[in-house]
């Protein structure tokens, strides 16, 4: 990747802009995500975050991975109060309105992110499976569709299709999911 990405897809009442560097003046209101995070600063995603009705404010986001594969940027998100800022794999999802209320995607790494506008999700692919972020929050989470490496090959209306590599047969295996629920079909079933 070369540089980060902004991804707009979905209405939103807040606008961001990715700095380079922290300003010299900060404003008054800063966060980092996570709270707890250590040597934070070291290639952390920092944003100027201005909401609609609320106090402008820098957020920093802790990196997760220095891979330039592992996605870094900011998305829009189905509820437009909301955004997501990833940094090296490390997705955290954050009310503008109160930024201090955010959630961290349990993936450590977030491999991609796709915004899917029909369906209204915000899409995110781990090693072993997919989470959905909807309006109201998390949406679903697939089980295990891979014991290494999720590949999305195709997305039509609401069926997602992609590979999975099995463990047990050491060949990648076809499955579909459905956008709505998280349902999923694999072409042969994994253990957990």
């Amino acid at each position: 990747m070369s540089g980060p990405a902004v991804d707009l897809t979905f209405p939103h009442n807040w606008t961001a802009e990715i700095l380079r560097a922290r300003p010299l003046i900060v404003p008054r209101k800063q966060f980092v995500y996570p709270r707890q995070a250590e040597e934070v600063e070291r290639g952390a995603l920092e944003a100027m975050v201005r909401p609609a009705n609320a106090e402008p404010f820098l957020a920093t986001f802790a990196l997760g991975f220095a891979d330039p594969a592992a996605p870094t940027g900011i998305w829009s998100a189905p509820n437009p109060a909301w955004m997501c800022g990833v940094a090296g794999g490390y997705a955290y999802l954050v009310n503008t309105a109160e930024p201090e209320q955010f959630e961290q995607i349990e993936y450590r790494p977030v491999l991609e992110v796709r915004a899917l506008a029909e369906q209204q999700l915000l899409l995110f692919t781990g090693h072993h499976s997919l989470l959905a972020w909807g309006a109201n929050g998390k949406a679903w989470q697939t089980a295990r569709l891979s014991w290494e490496g999720v590949q999305i090959t195709e997305i039509a209306g609401d069926e997602l299709r992609g590979l999975g590599w099995d463990l047990r047969t050491d060949r990648d295996v076809h499955f579909s999911v459905d956008l709505r629920t998280g349902a999923h079909v694999l072409e042969t079933e994994f253990n957990n």
